[in-house]
């Protein structure tokens, strides 16, 4: 069985399910971004996958579509934004309710199988979890140098600046041509 299959996420043709589109507007503390954040709903993942098993596959699909796994972990209880690299997770167990878009963005419940991509600059933080929550991060592979930024208007344009110079990668970590989404 294939990985999208197998985590829920294959569509009705050869791709992935279409994604939530979602974006946010500058706020002049967190700079977000024109590209959508893009969440990709699991109908469920199969019954054989644990934890581990979901790891694995959406270890395989990130990789084969240029997105390079990094760690594992939940999301700080803190506003903050990357403005070197776009990131991506995989839901790998419980459920995580996230605001994305800084202080007066939108609340976003994600669960095991679902899959999230934030643009460079698009604020997260976590809001609440489950006990059993646990993500897989990655990057795409041009995109190591990753930094951590707050919600600061003094590094705000600074920032802006850099996420500007954010290469696009070729296909989302689902393995679609970005241009699909990312207009």
């Amino acid at each position: 069985m294939d990985e999208l299959t197998a985590l829920g996420l294959k569509g009705v043709n050869d791709g992935s399910v279409a994604p939530e589109r979602l974006t946010f507007d500058d706020d002049g503390r967190i700079p977000n971004t024109r590209l959508a954040t893009l969440l990709f709903r699991s109908s469920g993942l199969h019954e054989s996958l644990d934890r581990e098993a979901i790891a694995e596959r959406f270890s395989a699909l990130f990789t084969a579509n240029g997105w390079t796994p990094s760690w594992r972990g939940g999301v700080y209880d803190y506003h903050h934004y990357h403005s070197t690299a776009h990131e991506a997770f995989g839901a790998l167990s419980g459920w995580g309710r996230l605001r994305l878009g800084g202080e007066s963005g939108q609340d976003v419940e994600i669960h095991a199988g679902d899959s999230l991509v934030l643009p460079a600059g698009t604020g997260h933080c976590s809001l609440e979890a489950s006990d059993d929550f646990l993500l897989l991060a990655a990057y795409p592979a041009d995109q190591t140098d990753l930094d951590l930024l707050r919600a600061d208007p003094a590094e705000h344009d600074a920032a802006v600046a850099r996420i500007r110079r954010v290469s696009r990668p070729a296909r989302d970590p689902l393995g679609n041509p970005i241009e699909r989404w990312w207009e």
